[in-house]
Order: structure tokens, then sequence, then C-alpha cells
């Protein structure tokens, strides 16, 4: 006999997760429409020409690769952006500019696992392609907020840099050549802290003590936006790309302010580089108030150049992705999920055998009217049937009887209350369409 297992970073979904899930993704999708993004997909396997080397060294250690039955090198995706790269390059002629986009599926990376953290994990990808307009850049900080407001409440913080800002600071320092390195050392600094990422730059990059400890001290400065962009100026004085990532930064902050989101959501922070090696302008990881450590839940940039490795076409783009499973936990762990494993709310009781027909004509009446509800397929005892009504966590049963069929009449219950009501059954949908909630309805 098979000892039925799954492997290692890999998991099964019962419902009641696949239902808060599902929950979620709705939300997620609804705010992507809501600003006009458009779904697409793509496959789960790509030529490994196109996956490898676009992440960084890490992402391409991590990458499950093989020969397929015709001898092609092939990988599972590690993130939806390199996919959607390849994907624009090869349809834009098609969709035109500028292309918004929204993608929910799964990828693969061959990483180690902790909390949140799978090798098969779900993404909530969304991003414009075809502009390297800041507006697009705004956007898709207007969008982030959209989702974690809704989602987690008013307790989460988005992020923001600019690689211009980095990247600029190395071009004074000499650096330039060390860049993709020393942003990797960088990237560590919340996990392994200063001294660390400072050995990790002097040792990787080849950095002196020196250099190191000024780019660490750039992504020291605090304050409000305004005070750091200040700071900024005389650090980049005199370098081009580090000036434009100030402006681009200044720009930015000005129009969110605008927009009308408050200043303590939204806020501009040095040290994030994002450890991906296409990011060239805004940067955004988002944390949540209260579970910081859980890392960012919801991270993305800009990426002008990823697209022009699949095609001559100029395709800047910019976009971010929510990081579901490790949302979930984050919730799990504040206790913010409301579990249950059914998706109705009506439970209808089996226990006149006789009356099969009568029951489900019940059944597809009320879902006719918008409320879903659970037929239950073997006459037991009542008793039993509510037990699995419990297990379930419905809130409403509908008891019929041989004596409630001929007096046309039902029990109403409510099964957390455990409280009862007999009424006509005539009345029953309108009873329970004015007793549950819009959105609880099954056909929703």
């Amino acid at each position: 006999m098979i000892t039925p297992r799954t492997l290692k970073g890999f998991r099964d979904d019962l419902p009641e997760t696949m239902m808060v899930r599902e929950t979620i993704i709705d939300q997620v999708r609804g705010v992507f429409r809501s600003f006009g993004f458009c779904p697409i997909d793509t496959p789960a396997l790509e030529y490994l020409e196109i996956l490898s080397g676009k992440g960084s060294e890490e992402t391409d250690k991590q990458l499950y690769k093989f020969t397929d039955h015709g001898g092609r090198q092939v990988g599972l995706r590690f993130d939806l952006t390199v996919p959607f790269a390849r994907f624009a390059a090869e349809h834009i002629g098609t969709l035109g500019t500028p292309f918004k986009r929204y993608h929910i599926a799964k990828v693969w990376r061959g990483e180690n696992t902790q909390a949140g953290r799978y090798r098969e994990f779900m993404q909530c990808d969304f991003d414009t392609i075809g502009t390297d307009s800041v507006a697009s850049d705004v956007e898709t900080g207007l969008v982030m907020y959209e989702i974690l407001h809704k989602i987690v409440g008013p307790r989460f913080q988005i992020r923001i840099n600019h690689r211009k800002i980095l990247s600029g600071l190395l071009e004074k320092l000499g650096l330039s050549d060390q860049a993709t390195v020393m942003l990797r050392c960088l990237d560590k600094l919340g996990k392994i802290g200063r001294d660390k990422v400072a050995g990790e730059m002097v040792q990787f990059a080849e950095a002196t003590p020196q250099q190191a400890d000024a780019v660490l001290k750039l992504s020291e400065l605090s304050g409000t936006g305004e005070e750091i962009l200040q700071s900024l100026g005389p650090m980049l004085t005199g370098n081009a790309t580090g000036e434009e990532g100030i402006t681009k930064l200044s720009r930015f902050l000005a129009a969110i302010e605008t927009a009308g989101i408050p200043q303590d959501r939204i806020v501009l922070d040095v040290s994030i580089a994002r450890g991906l090696d296409y990011y060239t302008g805004t940067i955004y990881e988002t944390f949540l108030d209260d579970l910081p450590q859980i890392g960012s839940v919801c991270s993305g940039g800009r990426y002008d150049n990823l697209a022009e490795l699949y095609t001559k076409q100029k395709l800047p783009g910019v976009g971010a992705s929510l990081g579901l499973d490790r949302l979930m936990t984050a919730l799990e762990q504040l206790d913010r999920l409301e579990k249950s494993q059914s998706p109705v709310e009506v439970f209808l009781p089996y226990f006149v055998e006789s009356r099969l027909g009568d029951y489900l004509k019940l059944a597809a009446e009320l879902r006719r009217h918008g409320v879903g509800v659970e037929f239950y397929p073997e006459p037991k005892k009542l008793g039993q049937q509510l037990k699995y009504a419990d297990k379930k966590r419905f809130r409403y049963a509908i008891i019929i009887g041989e004596d409630e069929f001929a007096k046309n009449l039902c029990q109403f219950k409510d099964l957390q209350t455990g409280t009862s009501k007999e009424m006509n059954l005539a009345d029953t949908t309108q009873m329970i369409e004015s007793t549950l909630p819009h959105s609880m309805r099954g056909n929703q």
C-alpha cells in the first residue's frame, strides 16, 4: 500500500482553507477589475531560456527544471512577471499599449520552507506594460493600498523606494559594476542586520568598508518622505541617475498624498532594495503592523528592460504581486480568518425517504432565489444529520418531516443559537432572504 503524503514544501488545502482562499481571491480580483486590469493566463512550463537568468542567482538555483520528452530544456515558472514579459513581447501587437493585466496562479521555487513560505504557492499579480509614466507607478501603489485595506483593514504599511536612488549612489562610489551584488546584499538588511550586510558587501562585492558604510548610511535615513528626500539631495548631487530617482520619488509621493492616501500607509523607505535583478525604478514592499516579522505580503516594482530580452520593442512595465499564502498565514496567526467548511449557510436534512422529490424541489426553489443550500443525500436520523451540519458550521437548517409536509410547514432552525421557528413552507425563501446578508447567498 502506498503511503499518502505530499512533497516537502507542498500541501493539500482542505475546504475550510479553500473557502477563505477563494473569498480573498474574489476580493483581489474585484480590485484589479475596478482599475481596468484584464485577466490573462500563461503556461506553467516555459522554455528554460525564458526563465533562467531573469530573476537572481537565488531564483536560478530554485528553478524546477528538466528535459521533457521532446528533449527540450524547460522549467516551471518561478514568478508571474517573467512569463508576462514573454507574453507581452509575443502578443503586444494585438493587445496594444498601455496594456494592464492581472494573473492569479501558482508558481514554484525550490527554496527552504518556513512559515508562509512554500515551494508551490499562489501569486496575485497585476502589471501595466508599455508606459514609463509615473502615473502607472502611483496607480500600482493605489491598487496595493485598496487590496490590503479591503482584506486586512488599516494596519499595514506600503514602503517604497526607487532603484535609481541606490544605483546613483553606487555610481558615485565607483561600484556600478558591482550594483547587482550590492543590491542583493542590501536586500538582506532586515533579515541579517547591518554588520553582516556590511561584511557581505566587502566579501562578495569587493566594496571597501567605507563604501559599504556609505550605502548603509543612505539606507538608514528616516523621517517624513520630504525630510528623506532633502537628506538624499547632498548625497546624490551631481549624479544624474540619483537625481532622476529623487525627482520621480517626489512626484510619486505628491500624487499619492493628493489622491488621499494616509501618509503613514505609503511611506518612503530607502533601505528596501528588492532582490530581483530586473527592477529598474520604483519598488514596493508591504508589511503588516501587527506581524512585520512574517515579511512582505505584497511586493513589486518597475522593470523597464525585462521585455526587451524577448523583443526589440521598448516595453517598460510596472506591477506588484500579492503573496496569497503568506498573507493567509499572517491572518491565521492574527486569528483573522473566518473558517467554514461549506460555501452555503443553509442545510436541508433528508429523513422522509419517500419525499425525495419534495426536498429537491424546495432546494431548487431556494437556489432560484439566490439562496445556497446543501441537501443531505441519505435519509438518516435527524440527530446524525444535525451533527454533520454542526461540523460544517452551517448557520441555518430547514427541517421538514412527514407531519410538516402534510401541514405545509417547516421548522426554521438557527444552528448557532439553537432556536427554531415553525413557519409556512411558502414563507421559507422570504425568511432566509431577509435573514442572510446578501454577500452570503450561495450564488454570489
